[in-house]
């Protein structure tokens, strides 16, 4: 099941709520949980034992850390930190590796070891990180362990953000599993968020995501210099607006039921850098391999060769997370290599040029690096850079380019302005603005205040009420699509 699904949307989430908020406030963390199991079980049941045996992994990982640091032996709680990690990556090697390791070995050797062909359990690589987080919180004394089982089960399991992330860290929500207070205003502003995400996803995702496939299965002689571009820029905003979108439904998700979690994009395709890129790009995956890696190995407190190996190391890691194929590590290695690059010679250089060269200097590379991410065929993926730079026998521009360009002109000017900050600061001007109006009038209190207060107050209202019909019906749209569409991809099943 996912959130784009009119099954989710119609029956499962409204049943969910309703129970929710009727049960007393003890039960919520296990109508959480099951509910969460439930949503799981929808598409694999099979795997639900694989997520239970995660939860009781950690749980008592974390309860025996907690009893050795009490004892004083630290390194004794160390070793369980490390055991519960080999358990939770064995299992994510195992299921989601496997067979692309015995792919390689099969090549290397010469051997014909039979592929295994497991599938793959949906957002195994965002709960396994989320589970792992929570032994090393406890050893370190960031988090207080979780005694409850049942509410650490709902931490794990958590259906808003279980199969798309973003990847909650335990520290961030210890506090909210037993002590959160759900009110009108938050909720309020949950679903308003889950609507802007769910309109992201299915009204400008999916769309656009038939440019890139109309595209990709072009032959590389058949694509001119203007369809590849068409086509990678197609295919960059279908990531950003369908990931960053099931992100923002995670979270308005979140905040229904109390829950605050971090923001993962923040406008990456306004950076001016490789490296403001990602941390700006999916900033909750960043993090965890800043703190839990790149941290750990030394980070910048180190010589020049390790600050590169460190580096190295992250950006493997980072391109073999995202999936079991060499174009991943290879996408891994690429950003690596730019970061490395901007961190000892380039940043200085950057920070001098105009903001628009440096900008583009950063599309550039950005665009690029997708070619990698979309094709995992790297012959492939090798012939579609060919087309972008050099024309091949359809030229630069052809007659099938021009078309898509007029089919496609007019959303690809709305993904331009919607991956830009420039509608939230709209938005923040007529509603701030709008308030500060009104908080001011009611400050100062004289005969001429009194005369514009109804004004204020009414711009304030109107931009308020605005705001929300204009979600409402950005959700109405997109259902309709949804109830109608076949084409509703979900691009971080893999995951």
């Amino acid at each position: 099941m996912v959130f784009s699904n009119s099954i989710f949307l119609i029956r499962f989430l409204p049943a969910v709520l309703l129970l929710y908020f009727a049960a007393p406030r003890m039960l919520r963390n296990a109508i959480l949980f099951v509910a969460s199991l439930i949503f799981y079980a929808w598409g694999e049941p099979v795997y639900v034992v694989l997520m239970i045996f995660s939860t009781v992994v950690d749980y008592t990982h974390g309860m025996l850390v907690e009893s050795n640091l009490k004892k004083g032996n630290r390194a004794r709680a160390r070793y369980f930190v490390i055991e519960s990690m080999v358990i939770n990556l064995a299992l994510l090697g195992f299921f989601k590796y496997a067979d692309f390791l015995i792919n390689n070995f099969n090549a290397l050797f010469g051997s014909e070891i039979p592929l295994l062909h497991l599938a793959l359990p949906i957002g195994i690589s965002f709960y396994t990180f989320q589970t792992m987080s929570y032994t090393v919180d406890v050893y370190r004394g960031q988090a207080k362990v979780q005694r409850d089982i049942i509410s650490f089960g709902a931490y794990v399991a958590l259906f808003p953000q279980l199969i798309a992330g973003p990847i909650v860290q335990y520290k961030t929500v210890a506090e909210e599993l037993n002590a959160r207070k759900e009110n009108c205003d938050l909720f309020a502003s949950g679903v308003m968020k889950f609507m802007c995400g769910f309109g992201k996803k299915v009204l400008l995702a999916n769309n656009i995501g038939m440019l890139w496939d109309t595209v990709s299965a072009m032959a590389p002689v058949q694509t001119s210099v203007l369809a590849a571009w068409l086509g990678i820029t197609a295919y960059c905003f279908q990531v950003y607006f369908d990931f960053s979108g099931y992100s923002d439904m995670a979270i308005g998700l979140g905040r229904m039921f109390g829950f605050h979690f971090l923001e993962n994009f923040n406008y990456p395709f306004m950076s001016k850098s490789i490296t403001e890129f990602w941390r700006r790009w999916h900033i909750s995956l960043g993090s965890w391999f800043r703190e839990y890696v790149y941290i750990p190995l030394g980070g910048n407190r180190v010589s020049l060769p390790k600050q590169i190996r460190n580096i190295a190391v992250v950006w493997l890691l980072t391109g073999f997370w995202h999936g079991a194929n060499w174009n991943y590590v290879l996408w891994g290695v690429y950003f690596g290599v730019f970061l490395v690059i901007e961190k000892f010679f380039l940043a200085k250089y950057l920070k001098r040029l105009p903001k628009a060269v440096s900008h583009i200097y950063t599309l550039l590379i950005v665009w690029v690096s997708f070619v990698f991410f979309g094709l995992e065929d790297l012959s492939r993926a090798g012939e579609f850079i060919r087309s972008m730079f050099v024309p091949g026998a359809a030229g630069i521009v052809d007659t099938q380019a021009l078309y898509l360009l007029r089919n496609y002109a007019v959303i690809l000017v709305v993904l331009a302005l919607g991956s830009t900050d420039l509608p939230k600061r709209v938005a923040e001007w007529l509603l701030v603005g709008a308030a500060k109006d009104v908080s001011a009038g009611q400050a100062v209190g004289t005969k001429m205040v009194d005369i514009q207060m109804p004004a204020s107050r009414g711009r304030l209202i109107f931009a308020t009420v605005a705001r929300a019909a204009y979600l409402v019906l950005v959700f109405i749209i997109a259902m309709a699509y949804v109830v109608d569409a076949t084409y509703n991809p979900f691009l971080y099943f893999r995951f």
